[in-house]
């Protein structure tokens, strides 16, 4: 029986890209126990993150993707709990725009398993929102992370730069769709929802 648990919090500030900046609500992930934890993307407030953090070892700080709203203070939380950026490659062209002088740690690919607390986040490889965009597969928590590639209602958006519509439906049915029906979808803005939920929504 794991002793990991998932706690929740919400962070509010901008995302900026193509020119264009609008105020959004980023929901903070951290998955552990008492002791340690991993943080699911890294938004506006490294405080923020901290409160829900508290006093816990982070072992990772694992990134969805790179857009600003998710990534932003992942350089300013390493620093601050001394621990990896994990990204994956593919978005190292946004990552640049946010991170021009500094780098990730650890590079992400599909089936990369990291460990906490008794439990394993498997990576799931889902280009469309963006080209490096990675959703967290938890199967002994029965939920999966998805970022912004999967909300309760559909796909993430594609209508900025480095995304591709059909890319991301392609991504949705193979790595998401294929994961048990009763999968709770913890979601990179607003409400959680179900694998089975959006299967039958997305037909």
């Amino acid at each position: 029986m794991t002793a990991a648990r998932i706690d929740h919090a919400v962070s509010s500030g901008t995302f900026s890209l193509d020119g264009e900046t609008h105020q959004v609500d980023n929901n903070i992930w951290v998955v552990g126990d008492d002791t340690e934890c991993v943080v699911i993307d890294a938004p506006h407030s490294v405080e923020d993150i901290m409160a829900v953090v508290g006093e816990r070892t982070v072992k990772a700080i694992l990134l969805t993707h790179a857009h600003d709203d998710h990534s932003r203070v992942a350089p300013a939380l390493r620093e601050r709990v001394v621990a990896p950026i994990m990204l994956h490659p593919d978005d190292r062209p946004l990552w640049e725009l946010t991170h021009s002088d500094e780098l990730w740690d650890l590079d992400l690919a599909d089936g990369t398993e990291v460990a906490v607390a008794g439990t394993t986040l498997r990576v799931l490889h889902t280009p469309g929102h963006a080209p490096g965009a990675v959703c967290f597969y938890a199967p002994e928590l029965g939920c999966v992370f998805t970022g912004d590639t999967l909300f309760q209602g559909g796909p993430g958006a594609t209508g900025r730069s480095f995304s591709d519509e059909d890319l991301i439906v392609r991504s949705i049915r193979a790595q998401l769709f294929a994961l048990p029906d009763d999968t709770v979808v913890h979601t990179g803005h607003g409400d959680d929802t179900s694998v089975g939920a959006e299967k039958a929504a997305l037909g």
